[in-house]
């Protein structure tokens, strides 16, 4: 399984010292990053990018709201091969019209951005999962009218507080889910109560396994009332021991 950081977590960090916050990423055993709203510091961040051997597979651009052409433009610039718009208010999901609307604006953005050889998706948060259309939570009638390769980033916690079971979820959306947001807490919207991984009510390692077609695992605190470094740290060693428990049990080398 391969793990990555959702930058935003690391906001402050980032905005005090980007090269040294990048760092630490990689000093904590990150290989790879998920870099948010990342046309203004592309040439920063993907030189501290090379600096310490670090990829960025994936990143969350306002595809839906942005110069799509810059954003591509940049995200080739950083070695981003999925783009993925991260945010649509509620209101825009309580309508079938609103919904088939943003499902036609983000193919029409997968169309240019696969003239860069970038693929596009999407990334929820819990009111997709809230509101009910024709009988299927907004997030699955959604995909549903998506172009097929247009891909799903699953916010797991956001899927849990909106009121679904974020393993039947995964399932029920199958290999759309290319990339999963991996966090933990007590399934509110108390985002300072955000817990590392295995820490919290979210059964993290069995939701890993329901994404049968995942490509990677993000780890993200949308905030913590800790030390952030100490919690995407503690994440990262949960998910790498339970790995080795994993290939022992298996009878691999650990």
């Amino acid at each position: 399984m391969s793990y990555s950081i959702q930058l935003f977590t690391l906001r402050n960090a980032i905005q005090d010292d980007l090269p040294g916050t990048i760092r630490k990423v990689a000093e904590i055993g990150f290989t790879q990053v998920e870099p948010y709203d990342f046309v203004a510091t592309a040439k920063e961040l993907g030189a501290a990018l090379a600096e310490n051997g670090l990829s960025a597979p994936s990143g969350h651009a306002p595809l839906l709201s942005q110069d799509q052409d810059e954003i591509f433009a940049a995200a080739k610039e950083l070695g981003i091969s999925t783009v993925i718009d991260p945010f649509l208010p509620a209101e825009h999901w309580q309508k079938a019209e609103d919904i088939r609307a943003t499902a036609e604006k983000l193919n029409a953005a997968a169309k240019k951005g696969a003239a860069y050889g970038i693929r596009v998706g999407y990334h929820n948060h819990q009111w997709e999962l809230e509101s009910v259309i024709e009988g299927q939570t907004a997030l699955e009638y959604f995909t549903g009218l998506l172009d097929p390769e247009v891909v799903l980033e699953v916010d797991t916690y956001w899927a849990a507080v909106g009121g679904q079971d974020p393993e039947a979820l995964l399932r029920r959306l199958g290999d759309r889910v290319k990339f999963i947001h991996i966090k933990d807490g007590p399934i509110n919207t108390d985002t300072k109560a955000q817990q590392p991984a295995g820490q919290g009510r979210i059964a993290v390692l069995d939701v890993i396994a329901a994404a049968g077609s995942l490509e990677v695992g993000v780890v993200e605190f949308d905030d913590y009332a800790g030390d952030i470094f100490d919690g995407i740290t503690q994440s990262l060693r949960y998910l790498e021991n339970a790995a080795a428990d994993a290939s022992v049990n298996a009878g691999e080398p650990a």
